[in-house]
Parts: structure tokens; sequence; C-alpha cells
């Protein structure tokens, strides 16, 4: 699987999510201390933005913005409904200051 760079850690703050593009589609990456997990942007309910939903870092999930359904962040699986679908996720890392998600071609 091909591996993405992504970024830099100034560009995924501590405890933030936000959407980055690859290969045409949205996939949403929140970082925590250091720490990256990289899931499909879009809710698997309805068409809503994940990153752009409330992130929990300590519980590890972000809300859809629509709909309120929590999904966890380390492995796409919605937590709470109306979500019961889960989004795919991706392994994400940091190496040096740069974040890299492996994404497939």
């Amino acid at each position: 699987m091909p591996t993405i760079n992504i970024g830099t850690l100034a560009d995924l703050p501590d405890g933030t999510g936000r959407a980055f593009e690859i290969n045409g589609r949205r996939i949403a990456v929140f970082r925590v201390a250091d720490e990256v997990y990289a899931i499909d942007d879009t809710c698997s309910h309805a068409e809503a933005s994940l990153s752009a939903g409330e992130f929990d870092p300590d519980e590890l999930c972000v809300e859809c913005p629509l709909h309120g359904s929590l999904f966890d962040v380390r492995t796409g699986v919605p937590r709470t409904f109306p979500a019961f679908e889960p989004v795919a996720s991706y392994r994400a890392f940091i190496e040096g200051d740069r974040v890299f998600v492996e994404y497939p071609a």
C-alpha cells in the first residue's frame, strides 16, 4: 500500500483533526500527542464531514456534526447511532515532523 506524505505536525496541532485530500478523496486525520489516526472523512450515515465534527482526544472519537454519531478514530467503527456502518480507517504515523498515511492506490 502506498505511503502518502500529507504534511507536517504543524499542519495538525495536538488534540485536533482536519481533512486532507488524497487521490481525490477526503481523509480525516486526527492527532493526539505523538499518535495520528486516519479515517474516511464522510460519515457512513449521511453526507457529513467527520473532520468538521467535535473531536474528543481523550476518548479517541469524533462526533458527526450532522446527526451526532460518535466514530472511533482508530478503527472507523461507530460507537453510537444513527450510524451503524463503519468508515474506512488507514494506518497513519509520524516520522520526524512529517505525517504519513498508508492509502490504497
